[in-house]
């Protein structure tokens, strides 16, 4: 069957934003942020929000990277027992 889906790979449908080649995405984008700035609504950040916005990302992987490993680890922290645990939702 013929189709005329450029770029597009699966089959998925060639509509939207995400079908759209990198390139394109990035002129379109930064077109929003010249926008942006020249109406002057587009947020800029200061040192200080920049330093509190890298701290939480780095704290959010470090609780993730924790998670991962004790699922990696599963039953060797349980109290002992069979593993089963009553885990509540």
């Amino acid at each position: 069957m013929a189709s005329n889906n450029q770029g597009n790979q699966g089959g998925k449908s060639n509509r939207g934003f995400a079908s759209m080649d990198p390139q394109r995405q990035r002129e379109i984008a930064s077109e929003g942020g010249r926008a942006a700035h020249e109406k002057g609504t587009a947020h800029e950040f200061t040192s200080e929000e920049a330093r509190e916005a890298g701290r939480k990302g780095g704290m959010a992987r470090s609780a993730n990277r924790r998670k991962a490993m004790e699922a990696a680890n599963g039953s060797n922290h349980s109290g002992g027992g069979s593993g089963g645990g009553s885990h509540s939702s």
